[in-house]
């Protein structure tokens, strides 16, 4: 703990309520000046809320908010900014075509004489990347760097007016695990000139390198604040949980046959920079969790698999043969199909209808000759909204008018028809209602019970007991723990997927 007695930043039962939701309930949070406090919590804790009331973006329905000292009030984001309250958040909100020095001072660019003072923001961005001990050229093309040297870009830009608390949320989610150090020892010199920093992270490894503290979120509320060195992965998750089980409405156990040739192998597969080495089977029948945080390569594995990226080396076979080369024509032609995770801006087509949508992965087959046969498709599409139990008026009812769970099932339904047995679901229940949720992990096992072989992907970690035969957690690049049976519960899972040093089973 820093032993600088100033408190930069203070809220005192704070509360927030959103439509139909308490996101903070009486929250208590202080910090020092110099120190890095991690904030963690899960899901839907009141981390980004809490955030949001620092920075000044919302105003807290009561409680109060003060940053060293003086309240922030309703001033908003202008004020907090005055006071000394800087925010990176974890979205990049660069302008790849313009160069770093122009980055840096976005929308206070300085002038003379009338005109951008080029030369001046130049001399002025070099002597921000000197105090930080950076190496970035600030006349190169942002497009140019590595997202590493973008993150600490942002990170640099949130510094320049030498704020007093600097909050950095998921700064390293982004990054290859070799990228990660770059970022820490720039929080440490930001810390060392007595900055206050908020650091949002699930990576307990690197929280323990650069944090003095934790604080831990549940339910809206700040449970513990402990040291950061002290901490071990077993309290932390504790605290997250606050004694929550996940052992509730686990899905009837099934038995995989594990000795025929599993439907999908992949074999020390690496995919930069998110993936370092990852070897997996997935079997008819069979569930198969992969859990892993922000940032840890969950999308990046499933779109490998799917072809859509080409790893840069390893093995990838379907049912015994190895694919060359996997490219998505050839997965698809196999059997494989994916579900995106931004499902609105990938998984649907919007002007489309709820046939068009379901039928597109295999037009032939609702085809007379070369042309596409509308009472084919309809016929097709009806069939699956029937199997799929999806909610719409008509089969060519616009995909858009249906709720984001309907949408999903018939984002399935399009793999379905093309007659996919291996399924890779990345994020299926992300926006979507309980109920909606509930049908999603009852369509899932009924497609394995049928023989299907699935990847259920999600960040949500405490539905992965609900649905998986089997989970295995991504950490790092890598597989660092597997669990079945009753092994799969939310706290074994948490607990391998934010520190390294978890144990296997």
């Amino acid at each position: 703990m820093t032993d600088n007695d100033v408190l930069a930043a203070q809220a005192s039962n704070v509360t927030k309520e959103y439509p139909g939701v308490r996101a903070l309930a009486g929250a208590d949070f202080e910090i020092r000046a110099g120190e890095v406090r991690a904030l963690l919590g899960r899901n839907g804790a009141g981390k980004s809320t809490l955030i949001r009331m620092l920075s000044g973006v919302d105003v807290p329905d009561s409680g109060d908010v003060r940053i060293g000292g003086t309240p922030l009030g309703d001033g908003g984001v202008r004020r907090a900014a005055e006071l000394g309250v800087s925010t990176v958040y974890q979205e990049l909100s660069l302008v790849p075509w313009m160069t770093v020095a122009e980055n840096l001072f976005l929308g206070a660019w300085p002038r003379r004489g009338g005109r951008v003072d080029y030369e001046g923001m130049r001399r002025e961005a070099s002597a921000v990347f000197a105090e930080l001990d950076l190496r970035i050229d600030p006349d190169r093309m942002v497009a140019t760097l590595s997202l590493a040297e973008q993150q600490l870009v942002e990170i640099a830009r949130g510094v320049r007016g030498q704020p007093g608390v600097l909050i950095l949320d998921e700064p390293t989610s982004a990054l290859a695990v070799n990228e990660v150090e770059m970022v820490l020892d720039v929080v440490r010199r930001i810390a060392g000139r007595g900055v206050a920093v908020v650091y949002v992270s699930h990576r307990l490894d690197e929280i323990r390198q650069v944090a003095h503290s934790i604080t831990v979120m549940r339910d809206g509320r700040t449970v513990e604040t402990v040291p950061a060195r002290d901490a071990t992965t077993e309290q932390i998750v504790g605290l997250m949980l606050g004694g929550e089980t996940s052992a509730a409405e686990r899905p009837a156990t099934r038995t995989i046959d594990r000795t025929r040739t599993p439907l999908l192998s992949i074999r020390d597969l690496v995919v930069p920079p998110k993936i370092e080495s990852v070897s997996l089977d997935l079997h008819a029948g069979e569930v198969l969790g992969i859990g892993g945080l922000l940032g840890a390569g969950r999308s990046e594995l499933l779109r490998a698999i799917a072809g859509f990226d080409p790893p840069h080396s390893g093995a990838v076979e379907v049912e015994g043969r190895r694919v060359d080369r996997p490219s998505a024509r050839r997965m698809k032609e196999l059997g494989v199909g994916l579900t995106p995770e931004n499902r609105k801006a990938e998984g649907i087509v919007p002007l489309l209808g709820v046939d068009e949508n379901m039928v597109m992965s295999d037009f032939r087959a609702v085809s007379r000759g070369p042309a596409v046969s509308p009472s084919r498709v309809r016929a097709a599409a009806t069939a699956l909204v029937e199997r799929l139990s999806v909610k719409t008026a008509r089969p060519e009812t616009p995909i858009t008018n249906l709720s984001g769970g309907n949408q999903q099932k018939a984002v399935i339904g399009r793999w379905l028809h093309a007659g996919s047995r291996i399924l890779l679901l990345d994020e299926p229940t992300r926006g979507v209602d309980v109920e909606a949720k509930a049908q999603i992990y009852r369509l899932v096992r009924e497609l394995a019970a049928a023989g299907a072989g699935v990847l259920f992907v999600s960040g949500e970690l405490e539905e992965l007991p609900l649905v998986c035969d089997r989970v295995v957690a991504l950490h790092g690049g890598r597989i660092r723990a597997e669990f079945s049976g009753p092994d799969i519960t939310l706290d074994n899972i948490l607990a391998a997927t934010m520190a390294v040093e978890s144990v296997e089973h």
